[in-house]
């Protein structure tokens, strides 16, 4: 089923606001088989959302951005996450020729950054993250769900109100 709500918006006025929103998305059992695309500039914050988030969901020792190898899996008890970037991607088919095909296809946790690079390759995300900075270095964020996971996910957040309704595909 796709959904597609409108951009629920957040203030994130610093790190620390970010870090408290991830360990509040990391609690939320539909987690764990979501994929969330995050989008923005350079030095939006997506890769320090996505550090927190892991950290958040156990990950320990270095986090890396997955930049120059594109994804970095991690395994924790119970939970499959692969941190994916296609900054550097030129071609959408280099998605599928690096056979990521199979990994959206597993259960786990994707995060990708950089989505439109792999634009018409990638499966829908469940919860689209935008991040933007703001003139006072803050963060805003809209995030709008694209499926009934997504929606299901934004409403466990309490960010989504009860009147949006899951639409046919």
């Amino acid at each position: 089923m796709i959904v597609k709500t409108p951009p629920l918006l957040l203030h994130w006025p610093d790190e620390n606001a970010t870090q408290a929103f991830a360990q509040h998305l990391a609690a939320q059992p539909l987690l764990r088989n979501a994929f969330v695309s995050l989008q923005g500039n350079l030095g939006a914050g997506k890769t320090t959302l996505v550090r927190h988030l892991l950290r958040a969901l156990g990950v320990q020792g270095r986090v890396k951005s997955p930049t120059y190898g594109v994804v970095e899996p991690y395994t924790l008890p119970g939970l499959d996450i692969w941190h994916f970037d296609f900054y550097r991607f030129s071609n959408p088919r280099e998605w599928e020729d690096a056979g990521f095909r199979d990994i959206f296809a597993s259960p786990g946790l994707k995060l990708a950054e950089w989505p439109e690079k792999a634009a018409g390759v990638l499966p829908r995300p469940d919860v689209e993250i935008h991040l933007d900075v703001l003139a006072d270095q803050s963060r805003s964020a809209a995030l709008q769900a694209q499926t009934a996971t997504g929606l299901a996910l934004l409403r466990a957040l309490h960010v989504a109100p009860d009147n949006i309704q899951a639409g046919a595909p």
